[in-house]
């Protein structure tokens, strides 16, 4: 099972995945001009609070949905994974993370514009969102069970995947060092 799960590792997250994140990155910073550069400033002004309104309809306020979106975001090799890079790649690790975020901001960018577009506002007005929502809703009924499947896949990563993941890299870079 080990050596099965190894190769089924290596496969995923291998070339082929990075191509393909860094290659939708490079695709969607191209098509949205760079958003990520151009709208900077107005994203810090979002973020302080510029165009809070109490009377606005929504549950948070954008700083929490930052902060929500981010928490989803930032974690899962976000944080072990960052250490392991460093200690495998050196510090030139550093420079390609850098660069992955900032092409990488485009992805997200994206991801939530069509989690917004395509979320479910409930008659009690509280909201449901996110990616299984925009793949069937986006894509058509025809994807639901791919919209199924990820929800399930993320109901296991949470239940495991997250922990173990973290846990299992500092407890090795721990036992490496000292």
């Amino acid at each position: 099972m080990h050596d099965f799960l190894e190769q089924l590792v290596g496969i995923i997250w291998g070339v082929p995945m990075v191509v393909a994140l860094f290659g939708s990155g490079l695709f969607f910073t191209f098509a949205l001009k760079g958003i990520q550069f151009r709208l900077f400033t107005h994203a810090i002004n979002v973020v302080r609070g510029k165009y809070d309104d109490p009377n606005d309809p929504g549950e948070i306020n954008h700083f929490g949905a930052l902060c929500a979106a981010l928490s989803g975001t930032v974690g899962l090799g976000n944080i072990a994974g960052v250490a392991v890079a460093i200690k495998a790649g050196g510090p030139g690790a550093t420079l390609w993370m850098i660069v992955a975020g900032i092409i990488g901001m485009a992805t997200k960018y994206s991801e939530c514009t069509l989690a917004v577009k395509y979320r479910n506002v409930n008659p009690d007005g509280s909201i449901n969102g996110g990616a299984m929502y925009y793949i069937e809703k986006g894509l058509g009924k025809k994807f639901k069970p791919l919209a199924i499947l990820f929800a399930f896949c993320c109901s296991i990563a949470a239940i495991g995947a997250a922990n173990m993941f973290q846990a299992n890299q500092v407890a090795a870079i721990l036992s490496s060092n000292f």
